[in-house]
């Protein structure tokens, strides 16, 4: 893989494992994803005897450890740090790819617009751990999926500056039995990758607004006449506009080894669950880190158009 590969916003929060084994975390998987290459175009499978000139690798693994600090949920003034091992995935198929925009089908690949379905996770939070939720049920964890539309506004002609605009839209499900829908996700969002940065890093900013139903709202800000305490009053989340966030991340490969940090801050001033009790900061930073050893590499090669 070449180091452009491990470029962009999200690359160097390289740190899913992380997050599902945290049990305190609500930090989303679309937040903390796999490390790996974005594929943003179509990709040619080679035939035999093909040179082997500019191209990947079909499928990539490794593993490393990551840390990283985040708030409980978006709105809270309490943080988890975790120090952990996390995978290393790259699989760069026709129509199953991991990377770090996450395990997703494609539907559409062109050279300017990739339509495919997406999915992301929470984990459970424990209410007994957070100040604000005290008393409070726990969290479940959540699956989301859905369709994602990523669409190339401009790349410089040499293919070191690219500017996406992204628009997933999912739906969330709790991951308990039985399992129960709470709501739609909307986070538009564009974002700048930058490659060969200082000969061999790669930078990505990511910005955008985020947005919910009602029912997603609820399940994270809502508070319940039951809950209700002297210093927390009952509250009922409406759904729209969820604050924004934006990311700036670094990463490259040396060789098998690839390296990466990054730092996000989430605003939720303005958001339509601003007055929740439960929202006690208007901003919250999260950094992380994460090395990693890629120890297996597939013999097949692919030709890809990113």
């Amino acid at each position: 893989m070449t180091p452009p590969a491990a470029g962009g916003a999200r690359a160097a929060a390289a740190l899913l494992a992380a997050a599902a084994a945290a049990p305190l975390s609500t930090a989303r998987a679309d937040e903390v994803p796999l490390p790996g290459p974005v594929i943003g175009g179509p990709i040619t499978k080679l035939p035999p005897g093909a040179p082997a000139t500019s191209t990947e690798p079909l499928w990539e693994l490794g593993i490393g450890v990551a840390g990283v600090r985040f708030p409980d949920y978006r709105g809270s003034d309490q943080s988890s740090g975790y120090i952990l091992p996390f995978p290393f995935v790259a699989y760069r198929g026709r129509f199953l790819r991991a990377d770090r925009d996450g395990a997703r089908a494609i539907l559409f690949a062109g050279r300017e617009v990739v339509v495919d379905l997406s999915v992301s996770a929470s984990v459970p939070s424990d209410s007994k751990s957070n100040d604000a939720r005290r008393g409070m049920p726990d969290l479940p964890g959540s699956f989301e999926f859905g369709p994602n539309v990523n669409v190339e506004l401009w790349q410089s002609a040499s293919r070191t500056f690219k500017l996406d605009l992204r628009l997933p839209l999912r739906q969330a499900v709790t991951l308990k039995w039985p399992p129960r829908p709470i709501g739609i996700t909307f986070s538009p969002n564009l974002n700048l990758d930058v490659s060969g940065l200082g000969g061999a890093w790669n930078l990505g900013l990511l910005a955008g607004p985020v947005f919910a139903t009602a029912r997603h709202h609820e399940h994270f800000y809502s508070v319940a006449p039951e809950f209700a305490t002297a210093s927390r009053p009952a509250y009922n989340a409406p759904g729209g506009y969820g604050g924004w966030r934006a990311t700036m991340a670094l990463s490259r490969r040396w060789g098998n080894a690839w390296l990466g940090g990054f730092i996000r801050y989430d605003d939720v001033q303005g958001a339509s669950f601003a007055p929740s009790p439960l929202v006690r900061r208007e901003n919250n930073l999260t950094a992380g880190f994460g090395i990693s050893w890629i120890f297996a590499t597939s013999s097949q090669r692919v030709l890809t158009d990113d």
